[in-house]
């Protein structure tokens, strides 16, 4: 798995997942329990992965709706 996007915002994660979906793109959320550790004011980036052969195609996905793409991958 590799790291497609790092972000705070829930509504950009959720469009992320629903855009990597409808293109046929499985992807996986990390870190959403960190909220709990927080106490849910956000301060931990959560992690959007999709797998190493869906990776370019994912982030020309991400890239053409104008989304970031994490560097981190």
């Amino acid at each position: 798995m590799k790291e497609l996007l790092r972000s705070n915002d829930p509504t950009i994660l959720a469009f992320a997942s629903a855009l990597l979906n409808g293109e046929g793109i499985d992807c996986f959320e990390m870190d959403v329990n960190m909220s709990v550790l927080e106490g849910g004011i956000g301060i931990f980036p959560r992690r959007l992965l999709v797998h190493a052969d869906d990776l370019a195609a994912a982030r020309r996905a991400m890239q053409d709706n104008d989304l970031p793409v994490s560097d981190h991958g």
